[in-house]
């Protein structure tokens, strides 16, 4: 045995306390060896026999959010760790297995070298079985602790944060009276699996969705889902058809129950951020209480991602977000096509202390209930991650919104906003189309620092907004005939009979509508740029529609000029495309104006004392 293994004290007597029912707290176990069990198509399980020093027990089973210790052979044979939080199951035989929920290893194989003491079996029903550990040291309630120069995980190790440090001290009943007068224990979440077939939690529930109905080939149904958090862990539940209608009335949001039998299946990891490998389907045999005395349990668990982490996020993630509603627009209202439903739809664009900005699209109810007029926190548990224009994040039906969350990253992130943070000029990772909001508009440059960065450079299109000043309107050609239907603006070919032809409709037409291609030459206080406005920004600029414009021309063209004479030396803020593209094998620059609207002073002049300041700074 080395010296450095000597270094260690393991906590003797540890393991015929846990097997005895005893309160152990932390105790420090050596690791013998490790044992894969094939569980079909779920994850592996690792059986894991250890030793106290005095006992050893095959019966320890790793939590399956700890595979990657034995994956990655941190947790391998010989190596010491300390076990943070564990969990003992009885078997239908009575025996009995510790699952190992939390652990530190504290050290690996290659610095132990050795098996500590001269552990034997520990045979439950027997007693402790010793060799030559002394007599007269009886087994601790609470076994000894490691050496103080060890580093010992605090409270935030667990993965999920409970009040307490000690798992044995648990917070829910340990036990539910049945109408028959018996008791059924209460397991934590965090041991359910597939092969029990009786079992009962105390969880909070704290996400209740909407029912939802489906009809296909097979048929028709309804479903709802909830998803349940107790000190141990979490679980999404899903009920169907029948028992939808049974426990939907019945389940509220943020309420605690006891939740006895139901299926357990592998969890579908694309619909759900739930931090579990299983998920409960209701059946005709679950039951569901409302239990009064559990009211600490922890409610939602939370794991944030920081704003500028989802850039490298990949497409579909279910992640956990908080921010600063920066700024919001208005609900708008679209139809899904898989079923030509209307839905309501309203965009808000977060930022946290990262100084970067995402765009979260709000659906149905919380889009129009939402009201982001005081600047808001706001947290959202389990948003999903689209790559459309960048990345932005979308609220699922099995997302959670939190507004103004009682929580510590809140309170933070507030009392930063407010001191410096709503100073900050931010920088968007989303680039949404359909003309953001009075203040949403991000990446803010000058002209001349979005030339010197050599924007649209690359193989996609950059996206810039700035404070620019239209000096010159080309009224040559911004205007032509285009085919009147709804959804196409293809220029039409007067056929000199009074009928007007669409070659992309294939039809010709007795009239055609004005569309609008104006060029513009804007400028600020280092650059100019010219920029293309489509109809909206240049019937904004114009102060007139494309009709109204396209009448005056025909008609009174001294009317028509001063329009474009008007419309010079007026201030905007632009939101400009920029992208590289060839035309006669000459590459140039082509900007597009995406949206054109007032100057927001207020938020202009802020930007510019922001700019100011770390001017200052530099000086």
């Amino acid at each position: 045995m080395s010296g450095s293994a000597m270094s260690v004290r393991l906590s003797e007597g540890a393991i015929a306390a846990i097997m005895q029912g005893e309160n152990v707290s932390k105790p420090v176990l050596q690791v013998i060896n490790t044992r894969a069990i094939a569980t079909g198509n779920g994850p592996p399980r690792y059986r894991v026999l250890m030793s106290d020093g005095v006992n050893t027990l095959s019966s320890f089973m790793l939590a399956t959010q700890l595979n990657s210790l034995v994956e990655e052979e941190r947790l391998s044979a010989q190596c010491i760790c300390q076990v943070n939080r564990f969990i003992v199951n009885s078997l239908k035989d009575g025996r009995r297995v510790v699952i190992l929920m939390d652990l530190d290893v504290l050290k690996t194989a290659d610095k132990v070298g050795g098996n500590i003491g001269n552990p034997v079996p520990y045979n439950e029903g027997q007693g402790q079985q010793r060799s030559s550990a002394p007599a007269a040291n009886p087994a601790p309630s609470k076994p000894q602790q490691p050496n103080g120069n060890l580093s010992v995980a605090g409270p935030a190790a667990p993965k999920y944060h409970a009040p307490s440090n000690h798992f044995g001290k648990a917070s829910a009943p340990s036990s539910l009276k049945t109408p028959g007068g018996s008791q059924a224990k209460v397991v934590p979440i965090a041991s359910l699996n597939p092969y029990q077939s009786k079992w009962t939690i105390c969880a909070r529930v704290t996400q209740k969705g909407q029912i939802r109905t489906w009809s296909n080939s097979r048929g028709e149904g309804k479903l709802f889902s909830i998803e349940l958090v107790d000190e141990s862990g979490e679980i999404r539940a899903t009920a169907f058809n029948d028992q939808a209608d049974k426990f939907f009335p019945l389940i509220e949001l943020n309420k605690v129950y006891y939740f006895t039998k139901g299926n357990l299946k592998s969890a579908n990891k694309q619909y759900t951020a739930v931090k579990n490998d299983y998920e409960i389907t209701f059946t005709s045999e679950t039951s569901v209480v409302p239990c009064d005395d559990a009211q600490h349990l922890p409610s939602v668990q939370f794991e944030f991602v920081s704003i500028s982490d989802l850039e490298n996020t990949p497409k579909d993630s279910i992640v956990d977000v908080i921010g600063i509603c920066k700024s919001y627009e208005d609900v708008t209202k679209i139809t899904v096509k898989a079923n030509n439903r209307e839905v309501s739809k309203r965009n808000v664009h977060l930022m946290d202390t990262s100084g970067k900005l995402v765009t979260a699209t709000l659906w149905g109810n919380e889009a129009e209930q939402f009201d982001g007029s005081r600047q808001p926190v706001i947290a959202i548990k389990g948003a999903r991650v689209s790559d459309f224009g960048g990345r932005s994040l979308s609220v699922m039906s099995s997302s959670t919104v939190f507004i103004n969350p009682d929580s510590p990253e809140a309170f933070k992130l507030r009392g930063w906003f407010d001191s410096e943070g709503q100073l900050l000029e931010c920088a968007s990772i989303s680039d949404v189309r359909g003309g953001p909001a009075p203040g949403a508009n991000t990446n803010w440059k000058t002209l001349f620092e979005a030339k010197s960065e050599n924007l649209g450079q690359g193989d996609k299109a950059d996206y810039f907004s700035c404070v620019g000043t239209v000096v010159h309107l080309r009224k040559e050609n911004c205007m032509y005939q285009a085919c009147p239907s709804q959804d196409c603006n293809k220029k039409v070919i007067d056929q000199q009979n009074g009928l007007y032809r669409c070659e992309k409709c294939d039809r010709e037409f007795p009239n055609f509508k004005y569309r609008m291609m104006l060029l513009v030459t804007i400028a600020d206080c280092l650059e100019y740029q010219w920029v293309t406005c489509f109809q909206e920004s240049a019937e904004f600029i114009l102060g007139q529609n494309a009709a109204f414009l396209g009448e005056l021309k025909e008609k009174n063209e001294q009317a028509f000029e001063e329009v474009f004479q008007n419309a010079n030396f007026n201030t905007y803020e632009f939101r400009i495309r920029v992208k590289l593209e060839t035309y006669n094998d000459e590459s140039r620059i082509k900007a597009t104006a995406m949206d054109v609207k007032p100057v927001n002073y207020r938020e202009y002049s802020k930007r510019l004392i922001a700019s100011i300041r770390r001017n200052a700074q530099l000086g």
